[in-house]
């Protein structure tokens, strides 16, 4: 409702150019839901048009300048107040003046930069964003959509298996193999659990995968802790000699790549933690951070022509069975 013609005076829509080809995806939002929005990834143009639409036909609507902006931000829900942003880009559409009838503007961001993926945590939410503003002077008029970012990333061929041992003196001795240190999204964790000595009655074992969430930096940094999922390995007593294989897949999960520290705000990180529990009801575990990534199924509108071919000729020349290339920029190429 408009009181002494303080209303809004006019309705704002963003339409992308490519709205009705690009793909969508679904993602969460803070309060759990989960809504589908246009993807995009690092490089690509976006591009599209705001129109205005006067509420009142006939009446003119002054404004001091209209403009769109695409947006990157972190939020920090301890510090809502302060939006953190690595992103900030500006089209003026029109000068001040003023609007007799409703209006069209096409804006075009060329190959924007896209450093990070769009995430949304349990203290964390990075986003970005379209908004297209009306200056007013009292109350400007916006309207903002969200877009969801993906980063893609292939690796080297080194990728080492992971070893490690459980023990307790004269009582218990399990090592265990999992087959690489770094997954994609989709992939399959492949291992063996062997049990070398056995002096405890084991009643449970399972592995855990863990995702770490930290957020802060120096002295306030504070962790948070969510168990993704849990898989059962055995439940009953090993003998000396037992090996047990495993086999879990993790496209059934609602994963993210590793995060290491983004724009020094916060990272996430994945563990695989392996929990036996005797008939006494302790508990032994064992920990062991994992890098997940997301594998590239498609080429880089912004990669040239010329290197898409040459990427293809170094892909055919090399093992079929093993990812090429090198870690995304931001990402580390550690175990």
């Amino acid at each position: 409702m408009s009181f002494f013609g303080f209303g809004q005076s006019a309705d704002i829509d963003i339409i992308l150019s490519d709205a009705e080809t690009r793909k969508k995806v679904e993602h969460k939002s803070e309060d759990g839901r989960k809504d589908r929005y246009f993807l995009f990834y690092d490089g690509e143009t976006v591009s599209g048009r705001v129109s205005v639409t006067l509420k009142y036909p006939g009446k003119r609507l002054e404004h001091g300048g209209i403009k769109v902006e695409f947006v990157g931000q972190i939020e920090l829900y301890y510090d809502r107040g302060n939006h953190h942003e690595f992103v900030s880009l500006v089209k003026d559409l029109a000068r001040p003046g003023e609007l007799t009838q409703s209006q069209t503007f096409d804006f075009e961001f060329t190959h924007v930069e896209k450093p990070y993926e769009s995430y949304t945590g349990q203290n964390v939410k990075l986003r970005y964003f379209l908004r297209a503003t009306i200056g007013r002077r009292l109350n400007d008029i916006s309207k903002e959509q969200d877009i969801v970012v993906q980063t893609l990333s292939t690796y080297p061929e080194i990728n080492s298996s992971i070893k490690m041992e459980v023990g307790i003196e004269d009582c218990l001795h399990i090592e265990f193999e999992y087959n690489k240190s770094k997954y994609h999204l989709k992939d399959v964790i492949v291992g063996k659990i062997y049990f070398l000595l056995v002096r405890i009655k084991i009643r449970h074992m399972e592995i855990d995968i863990i995702k770490r969430e930290s957020t802060g930096t120096g002295p306030s940094v504070y962790h948070e802790n969510d168990t993704i999922a849990k898989y059962e390995i055995m439940d009953g007593a090993p003998v000396r000699g037992e090996s047990i294989p495993i086999r879990l897949f993790l496209a059934g999960y609602e994963l993210t790549p590793t995060m290491r520290d983004v724009n020094k705000k916060f990272s996430v990180r994945y563990y695989l933690n392996l929990v036996l529990i005797d008939e006494e009801e302790r508990r032994y575990f064992k920990q062991q951070e994992i890098t997940l990534w997301r594998k590239g199924d498609i080429v880089r509108k912004s990669m040239s022509h010329q290197a898409a071919i040459a990427s293809q000729r170094f892909e055919g020349s090399s093992h079929p069975e093993k990812p090429q290339g090198v870690p995304a920029d931001g990402e580390e190429d550690g175990s």
